[in-house]
């Protein structure tokens, strides 16, 4: 079970990583920090709607994969 927790452990880090990631790469809607920091001004040139459904499709799969990480985590911790 050792295995395990450490897989699910490097799984955790991993899925967080990349769930920070794709978020900090979704085009801000404006009013908030994005505008502060330059994001008003790339509104313009901003990413076509593909490439941000795609963020949005990639973002929901790795926040399903760090979902069931922290729930296989805490099912391992729980019963073992």
């Amino acid at each position: 079970m050792d295995v395990l927790r450490i897989i699910l452990q490097v799984l955790l880090v991993l899925s967080s990583f990349f769930l920070i990631m794709t978020i900090l790469l979704h085009k801000g809607k404006g009013g908030g920090l994005s505008d502060m920091f330059g994001g008003g001004i790339s509104s313009s040139a901003g990413s076509s709607g593909v490439a941000e459904r795609n963020l949005n499709r990639i973002t929901v799969g790795v926040v399903l994969l760090w979902s069931a990480t922290i729930v296989g985590l805490g099912l391992l911790a729980r019963f073992v």
